[in-house]
């Protein structure tokens, strides 16, 4: 994900869920390996894909000034890209994809052409990116003389046919359901919610549903390849990005120039996607306690206790207070976890975090309402979050074969909750419309080396929560001669937008020049932050 402020998107499941947009990953059981049939499949899909690229090639883009309301300054251009609904049937329905880009800031000579950029999500807008070049973000500086930075919102996002579940201003209501059940009617209550929110997505999208899938998505990359004139795609992919690049890299091996995924799903179709959940509410806990002990280091400016155990203290007598009357009427627990977990999530979240949190304990509660509450006035940010929640749930739930058995889901997250009780409860609601899902779930691609595939980086923290280190351990090895680098000792979430030379040269010297080291790298951390 970016290094940047994290958008906060409250779940309509009664729950926490606050999804950082581009990120939060959830999780299916071990599929059974492809059938003849799904094989047959998706040999008529890259067939349709290959199509609908030889026409998007001729037809290229008409390159605009963006819409006023689209929020991109001058030079960054927006256009459009058609690519079919159902690859399947690539003369069928055709959907539009927005695209935007600004060109690459050196010389003619210095151009390698274009990289393409995906934050994740599933659910997140890629349109942001060029936006790199014209906020100067030094790190990007160099890779920004040889590229035009091309961003897109992928199928269901934003600009690009978006799908919604439920109506905005009800998914962003508060306060919703404490996501810790105390009692059986409250896990009753929530199952409902999620079937109710399942049937909502099939309503509302039902016809974008069976084909909103990570598979799709890599092929509309390739259609955007294609219309981009580029024979060849560069990539950086961050979060759920790195999945659709390892898609991509799987499908289209030979149609890859340089590709840099950081923080890594975990590929395995074992792990695609509900086990992917259960691995993540493991890991919030670690970096929730890595941010505890932070807090405590720097008592002097928080105020929160010189310890973990004191400021978790705070933590449980905040949420016990909120539970028993929702502050300012509208912050409960839920609420409180959807803005605390941006901390785990992020290190640019830790001091705002803290700090809001330290006005709360001082007496100033106003401020933690501030943060945590839905503004019901931003009716445009509200459609963003819905939309952003539903193609999350889509993509995951369309992906994978999920289980079916509320037992299963009951069990592993009773389990799993005593032990790492900050995200588990409410990560699980968040995913249980995939219980209920109303269309066909799929088998989802195994990811490996195919003929043509160059090195790929793989950049990765080892306390990163959304994205547990294995995962890119485990891309590591299915992807034949890519190289990882290890930020050890830290754990922010999209390493490749934070300042840690070792880090960044490197990400530089591959984009630039394609060269990696001779062997894998492991770098200290990037700079803690200071109160």
């Amino acid at each position: 994900m970016r290094a940047k402020r994290p958008t906060r998107r409250v779940t309509a499941l009664g729950s926490a869920g606050a999804l950082v947009t581009a990120t939060l990953i959830a999780g299916a059981v071990a599929a059974p390996s492809a059938t003849a049939d799904s094989r047959h499949g998706q040999d008529r899909e890259q067939r349709g894909a290959a199509i609908a690229a030889e026409r998007a090639a001729k037809a290229g883009i008409d390159w605009q000034d963006c819409p006023a309301d689209w929020g991109f300054e001058k030079p960054i251009q927006c256009g459009w890209v058609s690519v079919p609904l159902d690859y399947a049937h690539p003369n069928g329905k055709q959907i539009k994809l927005a695209v935007d880009r600004i060109g690459n800031t050196g010389t003619k000579e210095e151009r390698q052409g274009a990289l393409v950029y995906n934050p994740g999500g599933p659910g997140g807008s890629g349109m942001r990116f060029p936006r790199r070049v014209t906020t100067k973000n030094a790190i990007w500086a160099n890779t920004a003389k040889a590229y035009d930075f091309v961003g897109f919102d992928p199928r269901g996002v934003g600009h690009s046919a978006p799908i919604s579940c439920i109506d905005p201003q009800e998914f962003v209501k508060a306060p919703k359901a404490d996501p810790v059940p105390d009692t059986e009617a409250d896990k009753l209550a929530q199952r409902k919610l999620a079937a109710e929110y399942a049937d909502g997505c099939a309503e509302r999208s039902g016809d974008m549903l069976p084909h909103m899938t990570t598979p799709n998505t890599a092929r509309d990359l390739d259609v955007i390849r294609a219309a981009l004139g580029e024979k060849k795609l560069n990539y950086l992919g961050v979060s759920y990005g790195t999945y659709l690049g390892a898609v991509y890299g799987t499908l289209f091996p030979g149609h890859v120039r340089r590709m840099v995924v950081d923080s890594v799903v975990n590929p395995s179709r074992k792990n695609i996607w509900y086990q992917a959940n259960l691995e993540q509410d493991i890991a919030f806990e670690g970096r929730w306690k890595d941010w505890e002990d932070w807090v405590a280091k720097n008592d002097a400016a928080f105020h929160l206790g010189d310890t973990r155990a004191k400021v978790q203290e705070q933590w449980l007598k905040l949420r016990a207070t909120a539970k028993a009357n929702p502050l300012g009427g509208v912050v409960g627990p839920a609420e409180l976890i959807s803005f605390f977990q941006s901390a785990p999530y992020y290190d640019s979240s830790w001091v705002p975090v803290a700090t809001v949190f330290s006005k709360y304990v001082a007496g100033d509660t106003q401020a933690l309402v501030d943060a945590a509450s839905p503004d019901m006035s931003d009716t445009a940010g509200n459609i963003a979050s819905e939309n952003g929640n539903a193609v999350y749930t889509a993509v995951e739930c369309t992906d994978a074969k999920w289980p079916t058995s509320w037992k299963r889901w009951d069990r592993d997250n009773t389990r799993l909750h005593k032990d790492y009780p900050f995200m588990t409860w409410a990560n699980a609601w968040m995913n249980l419309p995939c219980a209920t899902w109303p269309v066909k779930q799929q088998t989802p691609v195994d990811v490996k080396t195919g003929k043509g595939l160059p090195a790929v980086l793989i950049v990765q923290s080892t306390r990163d929560a959304a994205t547990p280190y294995p995962g890119a351990v485990e891309l590591h090895q299915r992807f034949k001669g890519s190289r990882l680098i290890t930020e050890q000792d830290a754990g922010s979430h999209g390493v490749t937008g934070l300042v840690n030379p070792c880090i960044n040269e490197r990400v530089d010297t591959y984009l630039l020049t394609g060269k990696t080291d001779a062997a894998d790298v492991t770098c200290t951390p990037h700079a803690t932050p200071k109160p």
